[in-house]
Order: structure tokens, then C-alpha cells, then sequence
């Protein structure tokens, strides 16, 4: 591959590593385990939503020049502020606890020197502390280069377990292109559903907009860089999702979370050998920690971008959001306060959590209906695909947080 040609497709896969975590993983691998290949199609769905979502952020951003997040504020004022931030701190400390709790895990199966409590805390507090010097003593090019060997190690990895483990051309033809969702249980829908909307993550698709900021993507004309990037990117993301599916298809796991990669890993060493166990395990390594290191280096210039709106006078002295205290206060606080989630359990905070969290893709697809379909967007106004999966989306996840809210 070129470098111009890695370069410009470099933020779409920035996206895609962030995207798929431990969450992402277990979802793929136990919906296959349990409904098989029939439910590919969901994956392929699920990554075009969020094409539809992160697309619309960029092309805002690359025509008025500013990102989506300053454009919600001013629209919206003070109490869509107030409410983000209180949403992004909850979500940050939640997807912060999983992450550094899988990382843990992930390594202690590689390297199982300690009993399984005590491995994930050791090598998950590691694991955050490690990000943390990567991202904040680094450049913006060194974070590239470490992800960019973090995606081709998982994907690689993961990919071609799932050609080892092939079932079949017309079984995965047939669960591409013929949707069906089998009952299984009676919960066939509701992993089709979650599986749909874990593709491709949540709030960190607006990662996107300060990633292509720094690779010095402004202008209207980059739009159709952003396109092909894109595309390549949610490519990456649903190929992997196809791959943990097909993986999760020809064994039988239980569990939750990190713990069912685990027991993924251990069934396929019957199919795959000892090799193939190890190596699985170190593809799901790479996917957890490159998530990992995407939300701790990115999600800080959501929180920097929301504090400028309520400190103007401070922050704006600083031309660059990862140079304002509020980026480095809030990288150290999301890389340390989770940390505590190893010893306490916060579940009736999660359950706020995970209402309002229900709220916001609905949100986000109704806001890029809104603003990328106003006349100062010109001719980059949405097209009418981009409104039928943007209005499609918005169907969907009112659906998800609808039935969350009522249980």
C-alpha cells in the first residue's frame, strides 16, 4: 500500500480500531454462537448506520469549519452542554471500567502468571497506564503508527482464524444477502438488535471530526477524501464483525463480556490447535488495548470542545483543544477514576447510564437530519440515501432505547 494512499485512508481506520472493543467482540462471537451465520446481514447493517452518522459529522464540520459539537452548542445553548457533558462523563467512566478490566483479562490469558482476579486488576491498571504514556508523551504521529500495527495485527489475526474456520460459501452468502433472524430461545431479536447497534461503537464516532482536524482536512473539497475513508474504514469494522461471527459459529461459548472471549479462545483449540488458541487470544488483545488507546487519546477533545462553551475566556487562549487543561485534566482523570470499577461495582448508576445512553443515537441521526439538510450546507446538503439511512437509523435506535427504557 502507498503511503499517500495509507494516509488518506488512516482516520477511517483510527475509527474502526476505536469502534470494535471487548463489548463489540463478545457481542459478534456469542450472537454467532447462539443464531450462526444467518445473522451476517445485521453487521453489514449495522456499519452502514454508522457510515450514515460519522459521514454527516464530517461533511458539517468540513463545510461551516467548525465541529458537530460546537455546532449543537450554539444551536442548542447551555442545557445541551450541561446534558452532553454529564453524558459523556457517565459513558467515559463505564466504557473507561470495560476497557481497562478487558485489557486485564486479555493479557492475563496470554500471560497467566497470576490467579484470574489478580491478573486482570495488575495488567489492567497496567494496561491504562501504559495507554496513557502512549498518548500523552506522544505525537499525533506516533498514535498512528502504534494503532495502525494494532489494526493489521487484530485484523489479520482475526480474519484469517475465521477463513480457517470457514462453514461454507453459500452459508455465509446466504447470511449476507438473505435477512433472517433465527428464534433461538425466544432472544434471536434481541441479539440481532444489539448486534446492529454495537457495530462500529457509539460517542466515539465523533472521534472522526478531531482526527481528520489533525491529518489538516478543512475544507469542503475533502469531503470526498472523507467519503473513501470512510468506507474503508466501516469496511475494516463489518469485515471484522463478519469474522467474530463466523468464529463464534462453529463453537458453543457461555459467559459475558471478556470472560466469553476467553472461553471463544479455549473452544477453538480443538478446531485450531494450540497455535491457533494463542494466536485468537492476541487478536482480541490488540482489538481491546487499540480501542483502548483510541478512547483515551480522543474522547478528551469531546470534553475539551463542550468545556470551551462554558470557560470561553480560558480555553480559547489555546488554538489547539489537546493543549487546553481541560484535554489533559480529563485524559488523566478517564485513564485513573475507572480504575476503581476493579474493586466496586457501580450497577445502579449504570442503569442511569444506560437510559439515557439509549438516547442518543436517535439524537444524532434526528440532529444530522436537521443541520445537514439546511441551505448553509449548499450543495453538500444529504442526498437522498444518506436521508433514507439517516431517517432509517433514527427508526431504529428510537426502537433499542424504547425498549431499554420499558425493560
Amino acid at each position: 500500500m502507498s503511503s499517500k494512499l495509507f494516509t488518506i485512508i488512516l482516520p477511517g481506520l483510527l475509527i474502526a480500531a476505536t469502534g470494535v472493543g471487548a463489548g463489540d467482540l463478545a457481542t459478534a462471537g456469542f450472537a454467532g454462537s447462539q443464531l450462526g451465520v444467518a445473522i451476517l446481514w445485521a453487521v453489514v447493517l449495522g456499519g452502514i448506520f454508522k457510515f450514515a452518522l460519522t459521514e454527516g459529522i464530517a461533511r458539517w464540520q468540513l463545510v461551516n469549519g467548525e465541529s458537530f459539537i460546537d455546532g449543537l452548542a450554539h444551536k442548542l445553548g447551555a442545557p445541551f452542554v450541561y446534558i452532553f457533558l454529564a453524558y459523556l462523563i457517565l459513558w467515559s467512566f463505564f466504557v473507561g471500567s470495560a476497557l481497562i478490566s478487558a485489557s486485564g483479562v486479555a493479557v492475563h490469558a496470554v500471560v497467566p502468571i497470576f490467579d484470574a482476579e489478580t491478573g486482570k486488576i495488575i495488567f489492567g491498571i497496567a494496561a491504562s497506564l501504559v495507554g496513557l504514556v502512549l498518548v500523552r508523551s506522544g505525537s499525533f504521529a506516533l498514535f498512528e503508527k502504534i494503532m495502525s500495527f494494532s489494526i493489521g495485527a487484530m485484523f489479520l489475526i482475526i480474519l484469517a482464524t475465521a477463513i480457517l474456520l470457514w462453514p461454507g460459501s453459500q452459508a455465509v452468502f446466504s447470511g449476507l444477502l438473505i435477512p433472517s433472524i433465527p428464534d433461538i430461545d425466544g432472544s434471536g431479536l434481541a441479539w440481532t438488535v444489539a448486534l446492529i447497534g454495537g457495530v462500529g461503537g457509539t460517542l466515539t464516532i465523533f472521534s472522526y471530526g478531531y482526527w481528520i482536524r489533525e491529518k489538516q482536512r478543512v475544507n469542503r473539497e475533502d469531503i470526498v477524501t472523507c467519503r473513501i475513508d470512510l468506507l474503508v474504514g466501516y469496511s475494516v469494522t463489518i469485515l471484522f464483525g463478519l469474522a467474530m461471527i463466523i468464529i463464534g459459529s462453529t463453537v458453543t461459548v457461555e459467559g459475558k463480556g471478556t470472560g466469553l472471549i476467553i472461553n471463544l479462545a479455549s473452544s477453538l483449540e480443538s478446531a485450531l490447535g494450540s497455535t491457533g488458541k494463542w494466536l485468537f487470544l492476541v487478536g482480541a488483545f490488540f482489538a481491546i488495548f487499540s480501542s483502548l488507546l483510541g478512547v483515551w487519546q480522543a474522547v478528551p477533545y469531546m470534553f475539551a470542545d463542550l468545556m470551551r462553551h462554558l470557560k470561553p475566556q480560558t480555553e480559547n487562549q489555546s488554538p489547539k483543544l489537546d493543549e487546553t487543561n481541560s484535554y489533559k485534566w480529563f485524559q488523566l482523570a478517564l485513564a485513573l477514576i475507572p480504575i476503581i470499577s476493579l474493586w466496586v461495582s457501580f450497577k445502579e448508576v449504570q442503569k442511569v447510564y444506560a437510559i439515557v445512553g439509549t438516547l442518543f443515537m436517535p439524537f444524532l441521526a434526528l440532529a444530522l437530519l436537521y443541520f445537514n439538510n439546511r441551505e448553509g450546507m449548499k450543495s453538500d446538503k444529504n442526498g437522498i440515501v444518506i436521508n433514507i439511512l439517516l431517517v432509517t437509523t433514527l427508526l431504529f435506535f428510537s426502537y433499542v432505547g424504547l425498549k431499554k427504557i420499558l425493560g
